[in-house]
């Protein structure tokens, strides 16, 4: 009878892109726990950004903040490859896709983001 070689998902059988999920994750809990209440916004992470920048941004985006529209709650998306590209490690992935969460978050809640980084 045949099965699988290790069946308990074991962190290194995770993906680069469930890695990325991950610290995404992370660092909105450490947020939610920093500001002490619950985000109110939906996380996403696509690959690369779209080819139609927003007319205030510069160069390539790490991430973007959809405002919450009819109903819908707003929505931040970090974007996996070019957060990726600025990291030489995963220490520094980590605190890249930190800064670029709380930079939306802050953004969203109208504070600066030195206040929650």
């Amino acid at each position: 009878m045949r099965g699988p070689l290790a069946w308990p998902p074991l962190p290194l059988m995770a993906t680069r892109a469930e890695h990325f999920d991950d610290l995404v994750l992370d660092a909105a809990e450490s947020l939610e726990r920093r500001l002490g209440h619950p985000l109110g916004v939906e996380l996403a992470v696509e690959d690369v950004p779209p080819s139609d920048p927003a007319p205030w941004e510069h160069g390539v985006p790490l991430g973007r903040l959809f405002p919450a529209e009819r109903g819908a709650p707003a929505r931040l998306v970090v974007y996996r490859r070019p957060v990726e590209q600025r990291a030489a490690d995963d220490a520094e992935l980590a605190s890249v896709v930190h800064e670029v969460v709380a930079e939306q978050i802050a953004r969203m809640l109208g504070r600066d983001p030195e206040d929650l980084a």
